[in-house]
């Protein structure tokens, strides 16, 4: 059995939720169940997508700190369950709830990190009591997952594990999920009130500043003062959507900009379907970016930041353009160029499409993942494998 770890909270079918399902339908082809930990009850859509009989859900807490209750659940879940391999997600890279799985009789234990670094991070190595002290703390690891080189290169230059246990994987998209469909994006045009007419730039991200969605909201007045077609949606919630709301308005985007809140599963609700190009302005150190992942599928090109692990997912001026960080006269000036160019949109969406199925098939990645496990057919044959 392998008991994943997730220290989030799964409000919507989204990366996490969709990497979930599809280890647990890995691992069943092997024999083996799948036990995932979230901090809060999935809603009604993402219980039923993870609705399969060999995954099991539990509730524990969030992983961050030295938290008794937690610790007390996630024991009680160890305890519960007896897996063979733990692996823990979101969490913090020093932690006491390794050796928590180990002391319960865990053959191996492993941590994903997916940590975005603040904007213009520098990776410095650590001194050297503090790497002892760290290797210490993460002796009971079996290896660490970065989900980008950029993060990777992030956790070995630090020096607080060694670096033959580290291994990348990408996160990955579940492309048996994405079916380019015009009536979806018809109807989430009429659910949100947008004209047919209009050219939609889609952003798809927790509103909060470092995702730079006041740099897109400047680039919109700019793009819209020159093409009264153009149409910005900011999809996804948070703690400055308020302030971001007045701050369009002030902008004089009140009939430009649409604000849909969390949608619980974006591919059903036809969000790529409805975008022409998606943006991803990111201010901090992006480790990965599943949501430009996802718009590849779709074939949209994507303009993002040339910040953290984004390059490795945009090839620039091919699958989409990358821009600096805060620089709103560059993003209003790539975006009214692939609005007024479909022949170059779609030249891009294929070669963002064609990028998905090499490096970001979630079937392969989450292959991956297993073959790290050492897992192979029935439920009592995980090995301890060097990671690659």
């Amino acid at each position: 059995m392998v008991l994943s770890v997730f220290g989030v909270e799964p409000l919507r079918i989204g990366g996490t939720e969709t990497y979930a399902r599809e280890l647990s339908v890995q691992l069943a082809r092997h024999g083996w169940r799948s036990v995932v930990c979230f901090v809060t009850p999935p809603p009604e859509d993402v219980r039923r997508f993870l609705a399969l009989p060999s995954l099991s859900v539990e509730l524990v807490g969030y992983l961050q700190g030295f938290n008794l209750r937690v610790m007390s659940r996630v024991a009680q879940v160890l305890r519960r369950y007896k897996p063979s391999i733990v692996h823990f997600h979101y969490g913090g890279f020093l932690s006491p709830y390794p050796w928590l799985a180990r002391l319960l009789a865990a053959e191996q234990v492993f941590f994903t990190d997916h940590t975005s670094r603040p904007a213009r991070h520098v990776t410095q190595r650590a001194a050297l009591p503090k790497r002892w002290l760290a290797r210490a703390i993460n002796w009971p690891l079996s290896g660490v997952i970065c989900v980008s080189d950029y993060g990777c290169r992030c956790v070995k230059e630090h020096g607080l594990f060694p670096s033959s246990r580290c291994a990348r994987i990408y996160n990955g998209v579940d492309l048996s999920r994405v079916t380019e469909s015009p009536e979806r994006a018809a109807a989430f045009r009429r659910r949100f009130g947008i004209a047919a007419e209009r050219t939609v730039v889609c952003q798809v991200s927790w509103i909060i500043p470092e995702k730079g969605i006041l740099d897109v909201l400047e680039a919109a007045r700019i793009v819209v003062s020159r093409n009264r077609n153009a149409h910005f949606v900011i999809v996804g919630d948070g703690p400055f959507r308020e302030e971001y709301t007045r701050k369009a308005i002030e902008l004089g985007l009140r009939e430009h900009v649409t604000w849909t809140g969390l949608i619980e599963d974006p591919f059903a609700a036809g969000v790529f379907d409805a975008a022409e190009v998606v943006c991803q302005a990111s201010r901090w150190e992006e480790v990965f970016g599943w949501v430009i992942a996802e718009a590849m599928a779709y074939r949209k090109p994507v303009v993002a930041t040339r910040v953290g692990g984004i390059p490795e997912l945009v090839s620039h001026g091919e699958s989409g353009v990358l821009i600096e960080r805060g620089d709103v006269q560059e993003l209003a000036k790539t975006l009214l160029a692939l609005l007024g160019d479909p022949a170059r949109r779609e030249s891009m969406g294929a070669a963002g499409r064609r990028r998905v199925d090499t490096h970001f098939d979630l079937r392969r990645t989450v292959g991956q993942l297993v073959e790290v496990y050492g897992i192979r057919d029935g439920p009592s044959t995980s090995r301890n494998r060097p990671l690659v």
